[in-house]
């Protein structure tokens, strides 16, 4: 009977210290999540800032029945306005579109760690061989180009992580929008660049996560 006592008391010993270990891992998990919040409202991280500098067309040819080429570069420079956090760029696809339509294929940026209050810049090449537009699309190029104007966007898709000290935070998805307004014909303010011609844009994009 004493052997049994001596048992139970044993068992609900070995309990209670098991409880306590796991108060005190739990409690410690808290804490630092609570010093990682609190970190996180004081320091109050910044979208990152994004400008469409320029774009240079090298080629944009609508052909029968509705198909779309074209081939420029464009340079976007993306800022870090936080003075004490870091932004990690994981993973960034940029793109054309007109009129909300894809007309390039994705180019993947490359990752880049960006400190506090840096500037970062791309010029990547943007591509699309016979894409298949809709009438209505093909109606509206002919339409701009008459009308010496063409307006495309350029987006970013992608994901970053924000960094303070030694501590990376998990990923954040961001979308950029960038209206690059082209002028043609007598209207152009386009410099020849050999075969292509290059526009001055300087355009503040539209952010989102």
């Amino acid at each position: 009977m004493s052997k049994e006592v001596e048992d139970c008391g044993h068992h609900h010993d070995e309990n209670k210290h098991h409880r306590h270990i796991i108060i005190g891992v739990l409690a410690v998990i808290i804490t630092i999540l609570v010093v990682i919040f609190l970190v996180w409202i004081v320091l109050q991280p910044h979208k990152p800032r994004f400008i469409l500098q320029d774009t240079t067309i090298y080629g944009l040819n609508l052909s029968d029945p509705n198909f779309l080429s074209s081939n420029m570069q464009v340079t976007i420079s993306t800022k870090n306005p936080n003075d004490k956090i870091g932004i990690y760029y994981e993973k960034l696809d940029i793109y054309a579109s007109y009129h909300n339509q894809q007309i390039t294929l994705a180019t993947e940026l490359p990752p880049t760690y960006q400190g506090h209050s840096d500037v970062s810049e791309w010029s990547p090449f943007l591509c699309g061989d016979a894409v298949p537009v809709s009438p209505y699309l093909a109606v509206s190029i002919n339409q701009d180009v008459n009308a010496g104007v063409l307006l495309f966007n350029i987006k970013i898709n992608g994901k970053l992580r924000w960094k303070v000290g030694s501590w990376l935070s998990g990923s954040y998805r961001i979308f950029v929008n960038c209206p690059a307004y082209i002028t043609l014909g007598s209207r152009s303010n386009g410099i020849n660049v050999g075969t292509g011609i290059k526009y001055q844009i300087v355009q503040h994009c539209h952010v989102d996560d």
